[in-house]
């Protein structure tokens, strides 16, 4: 009736998996999944996916993010790596800077950081800051801040 044989679990079976962080849920450490990842709640720490990485209007993420796709609609304090298309919606309120190859900047997403992209992004891992200096460099989230202005060539936003 039972089978003692182990199934393996194939790339494509794990790149088509999805994982949920509710709203009113709050997480912290570092994530790593195959699949794609959807955050409506808070999580502090770093994260790592092969697939898709969608931020809800009621997420707030501390941490770094590097994923193949991205969609950001909540609050991100850290870099942002994607190696494909990142899309910032009108909701979106991103504090750090952004590295990927192709970006949608939606009417009304605000965004205070470097922006590059076009080029290859790199698989690294995304380190935490370490010590007290690092800490000072990154400032909170502002629900205050103005939406940004990006220059015609793209490599930095002003707000």
């Amino acid at each position: 009736m039972f089978s003692n044989a182990k199934k393996e679990i194939t790339e494509e079976e794990l790149s088509n998996s999805s994982n949920i962080i509710g709203k009113g849920t709050s997480l912290e450490g570092d994530l790593n999944t195959a699949g794609s990842l959807r955050i409506e709640g808070n999580f502090r720490g770093s994260i790592q996916a092969k697939a898709k990485v969608v931020l809800a209007d009621s997420s707030v993420v501390e941490g770094n993010i590097m994923a193949q796709n991205a969609e950001v609609s909540g609050k991100v304090q850290g870099t942002i790596k994607i190696a494909g298309l990142l899309t910032l919606k009108p909701t979106a309120v991103v504090n750090g800077d952004i590295i990927t190859g192709k970006l949608v900047f939606e009417e009304g997403a605000q965004f205070d950081g470097k922006c590059t992209m076009g080029g290859p992004v790199k698989e690294t891992s995304l380190r935490q800051p370490q010590n007290a200096a690092d800490k000072k460099k990154e400032r909170p989230l502002d629900p205050t801040l103005q939406q940004a202005n990006l220059s015609q060539k793209g490599a930095k936003a002003t707000a």
